[in-house]
């Protein structure tokens, strides 16, 4: 009986890491809806003033190649947006981002398989402002960073669930007039996807 269950063990273990090897592809989403926390802060010169925090939905679709056992590199893509409304007046803020991301999987003996990652890339944001009938945009373009760490549950040899916390933050400053113009939004949220891996 000891040694049927150190050969399904092994066997586990086997198949959790191969699943991480060199050569091989994880493809992966999750989305979040009512988890996250947003923050926007603007500056203007000396002056500063920071958002109500409101609820956002996220989605962010992802792909990896291990170019070494345990460590992918890929690109994450993202969707973000928030909504502030106040009687009849809304303010709508949508990013979408892309960044070459580079994630870690940690060796594990059991089915659950903990990760970090980060990636620096390029967002775009545009802002919409409705008030008393009226409507204003903007589109603002700038550098965007994520940091995000969770676990991968494995159904089988394949497939996983990824549970995990996400930061991703977006920064754009402009100089209109000898005066700065900056944009920060930064989002904290919890994600709940699937992996797939494909050797």
């Amino acid at each position: 009986m000891k040694k049927l269950m150190l050969v399904g063990a092994l066997a586990l273990f086997a198949a959790v890491n191969a699943q991480t090897e060199k050569g091989s592809w994880v493809i992966g989403g999750s989305t979040t809806v009512g988890f996250n926390n947003v923050s926007t802060k603007y500056s203007v010169g000396n002056n500063s003033s920071t958002e109500p925090s409101v609820s956002t939905f996220t989605l962010t679709p992802s792909v990896g190649y291990f170019v070494q056992d345990k460590l992918a590199v890929g690109l994450d893509l993202g969707f973000v947006s928030m909504s502030q409304k106040d009687g009849d007046d809304k303010y709508t803020v949508n990013t979408l981002s892309a960044m070459p991301t580079a994630t870690y999987y940690f060796k594990s003996a059991t089915n659950l398989v903990p990760y970090l990652g980060a990636g620096v890339g390029y967002a775009s944001t545009k802002m919409t402002e409705k008030y008393n009938g009226n409507s204003e945009s903007e589109t603002v373009d700038g550098l965007a960073w994520k940091a995000k760490g969770g676990l991968v549950y494995l159904i089988n040899q394949n497939i996983g669930v990824d549970v995990g916390a996400s930061y991703n933050q977006f920064s754009n400053k402009e100089t209109v007039m000898g005066t700065d113009y900056k944009t920060t939004v930064g989002t904290f949220g919890i994600n709940l996807g699937f992996s797939v891996f494909l050797k």
